[in-house]
């Protein structure tokens, strides 16, 4: 997909690795759809970076969640900018839960993070794929995680819906193709805002700090190195679909044998 003048749909694009995609793509000529659902002041911030940058931009609060929310963003993409070439589902919700404490989580906490990070992205293909599918070709990244591929991270439930992501990833891959490609991208640990205000700055420095001594990289990952795969996947993969790609720092190798 040549990214020039391209439109790109990013939910969750207010903070993090969404926000760090879109400027990623507004530098590259993209127009970017912004999307959030709470953090309107970030929002309007990463827009006016992209705008910096050159793009037309769209800011659009919508709950992926609620599937109305999501044709009406689609509806407004192709009414600001008359097609819709890329969708990068990055919004995502969790819950932090020790994996051994069962009464950590609830009915509801598994019901309210699917419905953001399975429903949510199924809704969004769902209402981006008539323009695409009329524009004869189209790209879409799934913003998964390590935790859907070895059941680790910040909730159980977290990591199933991200299983499920990637399953999901690959059945769309075979029902859109060939005018669509679908794939994945799984992050491992991030620094950002969001373990921050979870863990307070003493238990996220301990995390990072762990991650990265176990990562055979030796570090954690970060929003923009995490945005670079997602750019390629919508820019340069002209032959990939139903593909999941492992950004971690290799962590998914497990530790190194001893020499």
């Amino acid at each position: 997909m040549n990214l020039e003048d391209a439109v790109v749909i990013i939910t969750g694009s207010a903070t993090g690795l969404g926000a760090a995609v879109a400027q990623r793509l507004a530098g590259k000529g993209a127009n970017v759809v912004i999307n959030y659902t709470k953090s309107e002041t970030e929002a309007n911030a990463t827009a006016a970076a992209c705008e910096e940058l050159g793009a037309g931009v769209l800011i659009c609060r919508a709950d992926v969640s609620d599937d109305a929310d999501c044709r009406r963003m689609a509806a407004a993409a192709i009414e600001r900018f008359g097609r819709i070439d890329g969708l990068v589902n990055n919004a995502a919700q969790s819950k932090i839960a020790p994996h051994a404490d069962l009464e950590a989580l609830t009915a509801d906490d598994f019901i309210n993070i699917f419905s953001v990070n399975v429903v949510g992205p199924y809704q969004m293909v769902r209402a981006v794929t008539p323009q695409m599918k009329q524009q004869g070709k189209g790209a879409i990244v799934n913003i998964s995680s390590l935790s859907g591929m070895t059941g680790s991270g910040s909730s159980i439930a977290y990591a199933v819906s991200k299983g499920a992501l990637n399953t999901m990833t690959m059945s769309l891959a075979r029902a859109l193709a060939p005018e669509i490609r679908v794939n994945a991208v799984c992050p491992g640990v991030m620094q950002t805002r969001w373990w921050r205000e979870g863990l307070g700055d003493e238990g996220y420095h301990a995390m990072i700090e762990r991650y990265a001594d176990s990562a055979p990289l030796k570090t954690a990952g970060t929003p923009e190195g995490a945005a670079d795969p997602v750019v390629w996947l919508l820019e340069g993969a002209d032959y990939v679909t139903g593909e999941t790609i492992l950004v971690d720092s290799g962590t998914h190798l497990g530790p190194s044998p001893s020499r």
